[in-house]
């Protein structure tokens, strides 16, 4: 008895000594989260936690009742805080829940005097309470909209071909078709049987990373298929080509590229192909095509373009140098890394039309973004668009140079081939953070869409998405094109995805918004020499958040953490969205890494809806003014940073920049979850329909742990007339498919790898296949691979 009563002694005393530096932690540091503009609730924290302290050490059992009007106390604050969302409950709850529990436990309650069962079961029934509201809020999302999209207009069974005269089986563009829709007429894959699928065959690139690459090195390739081939490219950029039914390797080639670690990337989305309308007939007539009457078009990250014969993989002897066009020609600074074309570029019947990123945020003295059109035959220059160039279309000749630092176009772009315009979605001039030295010109096509005649290269129209950008919130999707009826017309629009959270939806023939995008007023007061626009363009079709975050929305794994979060937090700069940099530090929210990246969006043209799949996800950017230990200019002979985080010196302007996610010092979010979405927009009326978490911390614990939080993403999703649609992306190993209409998932695949990607779809001898790139990212975190991973339905289905 005694050793028990000496244990129960030892226990108290230690409980009370956890309450008193609980208490002191949350009153000093709620008195500085007060004076900051704060929530109060933690200097009662605190002030509880020193009483509980006290009167644990003296053996009070009126600890217990104190405790217990503390617990619903702390309860109710946290349901008027953020009502039943169990995510941000748990942290606001978690400690304190678990201590009520210690207390009332026999070795904790046995030891105190005039012991007292009204304070606990007071304490025993508030426990019950609080276990009640979260099993209540699992089930009750308030970020969650629940909605079911109309199925009077499904399709029926795909036909050999659809309305855009490609083959129902065949993807022959990254987003099937170059307008972007990520969009298959296959349905032997549905809604009733995608839960039966299983691995058909998986392929090895072994394409890894070397020690000269930098972080960011990314498998995002989405492949394409034509007749019975899949062509697909690796980080590396080895062009691969494999048999569609089973996965074996035809051939492969490998452009030789030499990395190092100032790339600031190491990635490829995707390749392009092209045949001539002889090829297409002496295909359906069953001969051998001629060499290069079918050819594949390989971006490479040093600054060249191949183009090879589809079937045989051999250079296309006649196109540029031996099948080889030099990019750098006439680009200024022309380091290998600092301009790289990342994605796959539109092919007209006879223009090959080609952008590329520049390095963001290194210096004033980088290549330029000009995008031009070359002979899909001969390789020739057609013709240049030189975004930062008062007169865009001049080509330089002999020692000329395009213009340095120009806006540049990294992401995919759309096609529209009975309008004869390719759509460009366009960046902001470098350094990105500080734009008091743009020039008028570096202004007038920075950060929006691009429309230019493909045949020509000159410019249709232009309609910007950011005015004066110092966010980095350059259009990173390819746009979709879709046909929708408004007013019962049917007007062809353009959808234009951006880090802003607006999808901007405009009349692709001349640039004009059919879905409201007013003009409204943001924060003011940019870093000195700069400025700001005093107004914005808001899209109405938006998945950017209705209120500004708070206090209310920071998180952390516990009350403790989550204290630290709302006090960064209420120390920065924020505003609102488009909040200017500051040397104080600002909260970039929606964050530089978007709430659409380049995965875009899935439109099934036959339904007029389409699937989307936001981000949420703050950053900090903070301005470094110039100094000792910031000089205004690079060492000789150094190159970029290798990353698109971190410290970015931004030399030639007043201040560098360090652009971080908005994390905890334990790492961790500040913002509260969801930090991903998926959701279905009916275009007939442009409202959201649905919307869901996506995506679980299995990989981001040290338990692998099922819980859907809603993970970021980097990826697309894509959508078929069997009512399902496909995605990974997230920060988690899986793909899976949800139900299109309602979004409940239906089935799900371990992948080997993260599937930082977007999948496809395609048929072949009568059998469908799903398949998906399982590389990893590097810079994103998840585990590196080289694999493709194709799926089907058994051989008896």
């Amino acid at each position: 008895m005694q050793s028990k009563a000496s244990l129960s002694r030892t226990l108290v005393i230690l409980t009370a000594l956890f309450a008193a530096l609980s208490g002191l932690y949350f009153l000093i540091g709620g008195i500085w989260l007060a004076t900051i503009g704060g929530s109060l609730y933690y200097i009662v924290a605190g002030v509880v936690m020193l009483a509980m302290a006290w009167l644990l050490y003296r053996r009070k059992a009126s600890a217990l009742m104190l405790y217990a009007v503390f617990l619903l106390g702390t309860l109710i604050w946290s349901i008027w805080e953020v009502g039943t969302d169990f995510w941000a409950l748990t942290p606001r709850l978690d400690v304190v829940f678990f201590f009520g529990v210690w207390l009332v436990l026999p070795f904790i309650y046995r030891y105190l005097t005039a012991k007292n069962g009204t304070a606990r079961g007071a304490l025993s029934a508030v426990l019950v309470v609080t276990v009640l509201a979260l099993a209540w809020s699992v089930f009750n999302d308030p970020q969650e909209i629940n909605g079911t999209l109309d199925t009077a207009n499904q399709p029926a069974p795909a036909a050999e071909q659809n309305s855009s005269g490609i083959p129902a089986g065949d993807w022959p563009a990254y987003g099937r078709t170059q307008g972007g829709t990520r969009y298959s007429p296959l349905n032997q894959i549905n809604d009733k049987n995608v839960g039966e699928l299983k691995e058909a065959w998986t392929f090895r690139t072994g394409d890894m990373k070397n020690a000269n690459d930098p972080g960011e090195i990314t498998d995002e390739v989405t492949p394409i298929k034509i007749r019975d081939m899949l062509y697909l490219c690796t980080p590396h950029q080895k062009l691969i080509a494999l048999d569609a039914a089973s996965g074996k390797l035809k051939w492969q080639f490998d452009p030789q590229l030499k990395t190092n670690p100032t790339f600031q990337h190491v990635t490829c989305r995707g390749v392009s192909y092209h045949e001539t309308p002889a090829a297409a007939q002496t295909a359906t007539a069953g001969a051998a095509p001629a060499i290069c009457s079918r050819r594949v078009l390989l971006p490479v990250n040093d600054g060249r373009l191949f183009a090879l014969d589809a079937q045989t993989g051999e250079r296309c002897p006649e196109f540029g140098n031996n099948g080889e066009l030099n990019l750098q020609a006439n680009m200024p600074y022309a380091t290998p890394g600092a301009y790289e074309p990342t994605s796959p570029p539109v092919v007209t019947d006879h223009v090959i039309v080609i952008a590329g990123a520049v390095t963001d945020n290194y210096s004033t003295k980088e290549p330029s973004g000009v995008i031009r059109g070359f002979d899909v035959n001969s390789g020739k220059l057609l013709w240049a668009f030189d975004t930062g160039a008062a007169d865009p279309n001049v080509i330089p000749e002999g020692e000329q140079h395009y213009t340095p630092n120009s806006p540049n176009s990294w992401a995919p772009a759309a096609y529209d081939d009975k309008l004869d315009l390719v759509y460009l979605p366009i960046g902001v001039a470098t350094p990105d953070i500080w734009g008091g030295n743009r020039t008028p010109e570096m202004e007038r096509f920075a950060s929006g869409m691009l429309a230019l005649n493909a045949s020509t290269g000159k410019l249709a129209w232009f309609y910007q998405t950011v005015h004066h950008d110092l966010w980095d919130m350059d259009v990173p999707a390819q746009p979709t094109l879709a046909d929708i009826t408004k007013d019962g017309q049917t007007v062809p629009v353009i959808y234009v995805p951006t880090k802003t959270g607006n999808i901007f939806v405009l009349d692709r023939r001349d640039g004009k918004p059919v879905v409201p995008a007013p003009e409204k007023a943001v924060p003011q007061g940019a870093a000195k020499g700069d400025h700001t626009s005093p107004t914005q363009p808001f899209s109405d079709l938006t998945f950017r958040p209705s209120e500004n975050l708070s206090g209310k929305d920071m998180w952390g794994a516990t009350m403790y953490d989550q204290l630290v979060c709302r006090v960064i937090f209420h120390r920065m700069r924020y505003e609102g969205i488009f909040t200017p940099p500051s040397e104080q530090g600002t909260l970039v929210f929606p964050g530089n890494l978007g709430m659409f990246e380049w995965g875009g969006i899935s439109v099934d043209t036959d339904r007029q809806v389409a699937i989307a799949n936001p981000m949420a996800l703050p950053f900090v950017s903070k301005l470094i003014p110039r100094g000792p230990n910031n000089p205004a200019e690079p060492e000789s002979g150094a190159g970029g940073t290798g990353s698109e985080v971190g410290v970015q010196p931004q030399f030639g302007v007043p201040y560098g920049v360090t652009l971080n996610p908005f994390l905890s010092p334990f790492g961790l979010p500040c913002k509260q979850p969801a930090w991903g979405y998926i959701s279905a927009v009916d275009l007939k009326t442009h409202q959201i329909v649905w919307k869901k978490r996506v995506g679980t911390v299995y990989d981001n614990t040290p338990l692998p742990l099922p819980f859907k939080m809603g993970m970021p993403m980097l990826g697309g999703p894509v959508s078929t007339a069997g009512n399902v649609f496909f995605m990974a992306a997230t920060a988690d190993n899986f793909l899976r498919a949800f139900n299109m209409s309602t979004g409940e998932k239906l089935w799900q695949a371990r992948l080997p790898a993260g599937g930082q990607a977007t999948p496809m779809t395609y048929e072949v001898n009568g059998k469908q296949y799903v398949v998906i790139a399982a590389g990893g990212h590097g810079s994103f975190g998840t585990k590196l691979g080289d694999y493709v991973v194709a799926y089907a339905l058994p051989d008896n289905k």
